[in-house]
């Protein structure tokens, strides 16, 4: 298997699903998984409803000022409701987006079940690929999913729409992409490779709750979102949630068999501009905490007005 990639491998969602066309679909999965980290999921029967959806994020967005202050996430201990532009961080540099509640409409617990089907029939092949049983990773599989609606106003060359990250709220991110463009994957030579959009496809990618179960054998990829300059570009990612109650010593105990059975080696070239995967760090007790600290990082309003001690504490070790 090569070291690097140029470009993100498509992976065919129906066949994976057809016992005619399963075995060489899952051998195209593990090679996404084992050298890429992130892939096109085409086929999946969504097609009309993403569109629906992309269709109506324009007007979410446009919902008066007065609506987006009742639902901000200011007011949530639980890190959920309304981001405003400029609000979250990443790397230390403001991201230039915004989002609005995980509950903003019908639409949205329409789109969260069938994501959520989606995800763990996908979440089986994952399985199968690595040679393991097909509901093997389903005791990591956590109490809830996420889903964000996304927008990417128009700003200067090269500001950053979110920063270099791996995401932390799950084991998979299912993301579908409107065709304005600007998501980035850092490849093993440390080069920032273009995610383009593909129609009727799902961009998918291993989130840092795999990789830790996975000893590092299927790591998370870097990933990054340049800021459009002429046209607004929206996204809708959905995080397949993983237990967050999972600790480092219970995890090397539940996912040693998991980690023994998978092929390949967790040592790997690593690029200089990877980002850490907080899951992994001794300095934090469990999942959860790993991924409060951030939260908290990511949303410094939020964290200061809800945990002012743990402000401080995570603050020091960015």
């Amino acid at each position: 298997m090569t070291t690097s990639f140029r470009s993100l491998p498509i992976i065919d969602f129906k066949a994976l699903q057809d016992e005619q066309t399963k075995s060489e679909a899952l051998q195209e999965l593990k090679h996404a998984l084992f050298s890429v980290g992130f892939l096109y999921l085409a086929n999946t029967g969504l097609e009309d409803l993403i569109k629906e959806t992309h269709d109506a994020l324009p007007a979410i967005f446009e919902l008066p000022d007065q609506v987006k202050e009742k639902i901000n996430m200011i007011n949530s201990p639980s890190f959920l409701g309304y981001t405003a532009l400029g609000a979250e961080t990443t790397a230390k540099r403001t991201d230039l987006r915004e989002f609005p509640s995980d509950e903003v409409a019908r639409l949205v617990n329409r789109y969260i079940h069938e994501l959520s089907v989606l995800s763990k029939a996908f979440l089986q092949s994952v399985s199968e690929c690595l040679s393991l049983p097909q509901d093997t990773l389903e005791p990591f599989l956590g109490a809830m999913d996420r889903l964000k609606f996304v927008k990417y106003p128009p700003a200067e060359p090269g500001s950053q729409g979110v920063g270099p990250h791996k995401d932390s709220s799950g084991l998979f991110t299912f993301l579908s992409q409107d065709s304005v463009g600007g998501l980035q994957v850092l490849n093993r030579s440390g080069e920032w490779i273009d995610a383009p959009y593909i129609e009727g496809t799902l961009v998918v990618n291993i989130a840092q709750g795999l990789e830790a179960i996975t000893g590092g054998r299927c790591p998370a990829t870097s990933h990054r979102v340049i800021s459009p300059t002429r046209t607004t570009r929206y996204s809708v990612p959905f995080f397949l949630g993983v237990r967050l109650d999972l600790t480092l010593d219970q995890l090397k105990e539940s996912a040693a068999d998991i980690v023994r059975q998978i092929p390949g080696t967790a040592e790997r070239k690593v690029p200089s501009a990877e980002v850490a995967s907080e899951f992994l760090s001794p300095l934090y007790s469990c999942f959860g905490e790993a991924h409060l600290r951030n939260r908290i990082i990511s949303h410094p309003d939020v964290g200061q007005r809800w945990y002012p001690d743990l402000y401080e504490k995570y603050s020091q070790l960015v």
